[in-house]
């Protein structure tokens, strides 16, 4: 299970490398545009919000998914405590069985979206998900969508990280001195260019909590292997251990009974 653990990381990360580059080119246009509002949900009041927490749909990942479900209860906690109204849409069997252990009710629908994005390896499997929660917004069902995660730094060590949606399309710029020409217009090309935006950005969250989660299980199992190797070297020392015991006392067994003969 490491090995294929390993061989699976190995392939997320060269997914999120490619991809990455295409995040940042197409962040950089709509940056140009419009220009990329970095207001994050405790700028504004909001009254209802989305969570999407993402964990894995199997375990053997040591502490991956118990901590996305401490961390989302926690969450939920944080905007419970604001008067805010809680809607959750998980990601993974694991963050399912941890909320209805809690009895908490939630939107099953997604709950396999990892597992279409790592057998497709493409972003537009996240599609429906942007598009469900751009419906919720339009009929002011909620004010901010909130996605809960591990954010993957090194083979060691993932992070819990909350970041929220970019739902906001932002407003053409207007410059004396226009550094573009585009056809079609500014605001054509950015009302385009946007959902793409939102659907890149939930695809690398997506991605990064993949990265993470087999970076965690090939972790856990060298671990496994490691204690498995310590406890065979343990019960090897014990039976020699024993083993020579028993010997000895065989040993002394027939030199008693040669003793015993001469006198």
């Amino acid at each position: 299970m490491r090995m294929v653990s390993s061989a699976k990381l190995h392939h997320v990360q060269g997914l999120t490398e490619a991809f990455l580059r295409y995040k940042e080119n197409l962040e950089s246009i709509v940056d140009k545009l419009g220009g990329i509002s970095t207001q994050t949900s405790s700028d504004v009041a909001t009254h209802s919000v989305l969570l999407v927490p993402i964990s894995s749909n199997s375990g053997l990942c040591g502490a991956f998914n118990s901590n996305i479900a401490k961390s989302t209860l926690q969450r939920i906690k944080e905007w419970e405590s604001q008067e805010t109204k809680v809607s959750l849409l998980p990601i993974g069997k694991k963050i399912v069985n941890a909320l209805k252990k809690a009895g908490i009710d939630f939107n099953g629908d997604f709950v396999n979206l990892l597992e279409s994005i790592e057998k497709k390896g493409t972003f537009t499997a996240v599609s429906p998900l942007v598009a469900y929660a751009e419906k919720l917004r339009q009929s002011k069902e909620i004010d901010s969508v909130e996605f809960i995660y591990h954010h993957f730094k090194s083979r060691g060590t993932q992070t819990i990280t909350t970041t929220p949606l970019l739902l906001d399309m932002p407003q053409i710029q207007t410059k004396e001195d226009k550094e573009w020409l585009t056809e079609p217009s500014p605001e054509e090309l950015l009302s385009s260019l946007f959902p793409r935006l939102q659907n890149a950005q939930v695809y690398s969250i997506m991605i990064d909590s993949l990265t993470s989660e087999h970076a965690a299980r090939m972790l856990a199992m060298q671990t496994a292997d490691d204690n498995a190797n310590d406890m065979l070297k343990e019960l090897t020392l014990l039976y020699n251990k024993t083993r020579q015991q028993s010997i000895t006392n065989e040993l002394i067994d027939m030199m008693g009974g040669k003793v015993g003969e001469h006198s």
